[in-house]
């Protein structure tokens, strides 16, 4: 059966197990990556479409450039787990999930293939014309779950679907030799950082107090906007990237 092929670009439906319907029956407005991290792609189309798994994902792109579809775009699948983004929990309901074979770190973290970066392209921008999903909601599963994902990596090219118009993207300000703040600094400088970083969308309270919590918050945000370094120290480079950022979502610029 193929009735519930949402995308053209899609060559398999492989029905989920693992699927339900959204919450409130609410339209996705946010997009989010995962890469697999299991050593082959057919164990992972596998673990991803069987009951026991308790996860699913709506499309899988496999590392010839081969897209799955799993779960219908108007259900709800569970690929976002425990989760946080701009005030909402729930994320399975509002959102679609890719799922991009890679191994991931576990074995070794090789490089995402030019087929695969081409069609997680093409399907992104199929999925931008049937869903209102604004820039700033195209996201890592690192970025909705910091410090228990890391997916998918520093590896991904972001600054590529950006020039196709997926996603917000900003030129990272490269690091320089400042420290930053990090785990044990308390000041005004870290409450503005933890705002800066909440007004984006991350899970954050303005304490001051800089904790292994927003280390691993910074690491994510690293992950995705600002790959030379990342170590979840805030240094100039990642402030002034998330600075930036912010400016680019509201439409202003920052010099």
């Amino acid at each position: 059966m193929t009735a519930a092929l949402d995308s053209k670009l899609a060559t398999l439906w492989h029905p989920a197990l693992n699927r339900e319907a959204r919450a409130g029956c609410r339209a996705p407005d946010m997009l989010i990556l995962h890469y697999t991290g299991m050593e082959s792609c057919e164990a992972a189309l596998d673990w991803l479409t069987c009951e026991v798994s308790k996860v699913s994902c709506h499309y899988l792109v496999d590392q010839d450039g081969r897209i799955t579809q799993m779960v219908a775009e108007a259900e709800r699948a569970w690929h976002a787990g425990q989760s946080f983004w701009a005030g909402e929990t729930d994320l399975n309901s509002c959102s679609i999930g890719i799922e991009i074979h890679n191994p991931g770190y576990d074995f070794d973290y090789p490089d995402f293939t030019e087929a695969q970066m081409q069609a997680v392209e093409a399907l992104c921008t199929d999925i931008l014309t049937r869903h209102a999903i604004p820039p700033d909601r195209v996201l890592a599963h690192s970025d909705i779950a910091p410090g228990r994902k890391r997916d998918p990596g520093e590896k991904f090219d972001w600054a590529r679907l950006a020039r196709a118009g997926i996603g917000l993207w900003v030129e990272p300000l490269p690091p320089s030799g400042d420290l930053g703040l990090g785990v044990g600094d308390e000041s005004e400088e870290v409450a503005k950082l933890q705002e800066a970083l909440a007004a984006y969308g991350y899970g954050v309270e303005p304490t001051g107090t800089f904790g292994r919590g927003l280390e691993q918050v910074v690491q994510a945000f690293q992950l995705h906007f600002r790959r030379a370094r990342i170590d979840g120290r805030a240094d100039a480079s990642t402030r002034a990237t998330l600075d930036r950022l912010l400016a680019e979502r509201h439409g202003t610029k920052v010099v």
